[in-house]
């Protein structure tokens, strides 16, 4: 595994990072004593960061993962977790965002006690544009205020945003004090709208990690999650670039992650699992070259959803 840092952190972060949502069931139904074992083969093949947030689950994802953790050394991982969203156990979906410099406080202690840590390295304000973004305001207010209190004190290294809309990346970017930014299925086999960022985040040494480089499923042999918004017709082109990878030999899984995760210019891939299986399977995908016409071909089935944005 090789390593990289992120923006003017200080972080070396692995080239491959593991985002914990996977471990709280949000893409299938997950066993506890695997979700673990899938942490413990992240650390094994040498990725040391891990993202979480306590609206994965309804809290189950910040759970397990503070069990997978018990007992490894703190130095040997960075860790961070998310504030502002927060999700009903019992009725999944059902969000509720707060960005209130109470509520923030509360949530990092809420996080740490179901980690069993005391510090954060990161702390991502969540999900900004959600329910209209007649929240986004509020967070990039005294959202982001709260949070750059808590690095004052010492209590996270580093601030951060986790959302979806380049629009508001090219602000945030542009306008705001954040240390780092966590773009989600901005680059992957369909979507490149992250690198319209990156001059920016050069000229500021901020570190960008890219999430989601299955595409939040769409870029998987059995498809999305219900949730996802993409439409009947949007679902049928990935269906068709997956039945043209098969055709070739390939799995569509492998190349998004393979093209994902080999940038240079991006210091990390967050990618969310709970198999140990799929773990070492991703981490041998990375360190394999792909071929170029291939991704091509692919690109071209992909074109008619190229750029397009969804209502998360």
């Amino acid at each position: 595994m090789k390593y990289n840092l992120l923006g003017r952190t200080g972080l070396k972060v692995s080239r491959l990072s593991f985002g914990a949502s996977s471990l709280g069931g949000v893409f299938r139904p997950v066993d506890e004593a695997d979700a673990i074992r899938a942490v413990h083969a992240a650390l094994d093949c040498g990725i040391n960061y891990f993202d979480v947030a306590p609206a994965y689950g309804g809290t189950r994802s910040e759970t397990v993962l503070g069990k997978a953790l018990r007992g490894v050394p703190r130095e040997r991982y960075y860790l961070s977790t998310k504030v502002g969203k927060y999700t009903d156990p019992a009725a999944y979906g059902n969000d509720t965002l707060d960005y209130s410099r109470g509520r923030i406080r509360a949530s990092l202690d809420e996080s740490a006690a179901r980690i069993g840590v005391e510090y954060f390295d990161i702390i991502h304000i969540h999900d900004i544009e959600y329910q209209g973004r007649k929240h986004a305001e509020w967070a990039l207010t005294e959202g982001l205020a709260a949070v750059q209190e808590l690095k004052r004190e010492g209590r996270i290294g580093a601030v951060s945003f986790g959302i979806y809309p380049i629009d508001l990346w090219h602000r945030i970017f542009n306008d705001h004090d954040v240390d780092v930014g966590l773009v989600h299925n901005h680059y992957c086999l369909n979507d490149t709208q992250l690198l319209s960022l990156l001059p920016r985040v050069r000229e500021k040494g901020i570190g960008v990690i890219n999430g989601s480089p299955f595409a939040s499923g769409l870029l998987i042999d059995r498809g999305p999650p219900d949730w996802h918004p993409a439409s009947a017709a949007d679902r049928a082109v990935f269906r068709q670039a997956a039945e043209f990878c098969r055709q070739q030999g390939n799995e569509i899984s492998k190349l998004a992650l393979q093209f994902s995760s080999q940038n240079e210019e991006i210091p990390t891939t967050l990618f969310s699992s709970a198999s140990v299986a799929s773990v070492e399977r991703n981490v041998a995908w990375h360190e394999e070259p792909f071929e170029p016409q291939f991704l091509a071909e692919v690109q071209r089935i992909l074109q008619p959803v190229f750029n397009k944005e969804w209502d998360y």
